[in-house]
């Protein structure tokens, strides 16, 4: 008798240490907050590729992308060209697939150069998604970033308010990148047809390249004396569009809308020199490209879905906000 009640006293004692270690690791399941049905392996990586990849620029997107990466236990990687080289990124991109990753995220410098290269990551079962700089013809899943056409029209908007609705305007651009197309486009055609009295009087490349803008914009204050606004659809050029109207003294006459949030823009648009700048939203191009990347990996979603019938859609607008000298505080990196 003392025997069976021996083996039963073990027999609960057991039961007892199940019981409190599965409620114990339910607990921490549901202190971390992670939703344990969606978890990948540590070693399926992602990589992240752009182009000029010691910028700022990338930094936020970048850390969009690892806070995913940290909720769903993947491993990410990030390559890109060291220089505004379309050659270059094609090489990164091919050196990238030959590693075979589980997925692929990539700014596109050019909007077509990169289409064979993406098609055999494609055809290798990579996923691809685009984000920040898209490739229309790509075949990647996705697109993630901002509505350029609509910024552009955005800053449209802004810049003739600032200049009464009448005056010459100018804008310095890069003309072989995609989403800097497609500001252009929205804000010319913003102009001719909703601002009669606003004549866009020059299209000017700035390369991408701060000091290439400035003589850009200065040729410009000088050839049109009378320009009252200058928009700048890239970060590099904004700051040097700022600098040629401090060097001209015309920081009061020219009206000056810039794009994205470096240190040095928003100290131009806190001293008044940039009028306004338009403000992407970074982070969540770096969270959603992951999250739509492992969907993918992991036959969750499938390619091109209807947009009706997903809550992921192949094409996400991450927004815009216009920063001034009176919200400028806040965009500063904490």
């Amino acid at each position: 008798m003392k025997r069976l009640l021996f083996v039963y006293s073990l027999l609960i004692i057991a039961f007892l240490l199940f019981l409190m270690n599965f409620q114990s690791r339910e607990s921490i399941a549901s202190l971390d907050g992670k939703p344990k049905g969606l978890q990948g392996e540590m070693d399926e990586k992602y990589v992240m590729v752009t182009f000029q990849a010691g910028i700022d620029y990338w930094k936020n997107i970048l850390k969009g992308f690892e806070d995913a990466a940290q909720t769903l236990n993947v491993s990410v990687e990030y390559q890109g060209a060291a220089q505004y080289d379309v050659n270059e990124q094609i090489t990164v991109l091919e050196q990238v697939i030959a590693r075979k990753p589980s997925g692929i995220a990539i700014s596109a410098i050019h909007p077509d150069a990169l289409d064979v290269t993406i098609y055999k990551a494609i055809d290798a079962g990579i996923p691809v998604v685009l984000f920040d700089s898209d490739a229309p013809k790509s075949n990647a899943y996705s697109y993630i970033g901002t509505n350029n056409y609509n910024a552009g029209v955005t800053a449209a908007h802004e810049i003739a308010d600032m200049i009464n609705h009448s005056g010459k305007v100018a804008v310095i651009t890069l003309p072989n990148q995609q989403n800097q197309i497609d500001r252009l486009n929205g804000f010319k055609e913003t102009i001719e047809k909703q601002f009669p009295n606003i004549e866009l009087v020059a299209i000017k490349d700035g390369e991408g390249n701060q000091l290439v803008a400035r003589q850009v914009a200065q040729d410009l204050l000088t050839e049109h004396s009378d320009l009252k606004g200058i928009f700048a659809t890239e970060a590099n050029g904004g700051v040097g569009v700022g600098e040629a109207a401090l060097q001209q003294n015309k920081s009061n006459q020219v009206k000056i809308v810039s794009f994205d949030t470096d240190k040095q823009t928003l100290d131009m648009v806190k001293d008044g020199t940039i009028t306004a700048t338009i403000a992407q939203g970074t982070w969540d191009m770096g969270y959603w490209s992951l999250n739509y990347l492992f969907h993918l990996r992991h036959d969750l979603i499938k390619p091109q879905m209807d947009p009706y019938t997903s809550d992921i859609l192949p094409k996400m607008d991450t927004g815009i906000a216009v920063v001034t000298k009176r919200n400028v505080d806040k965009y500063y990196a904490n």
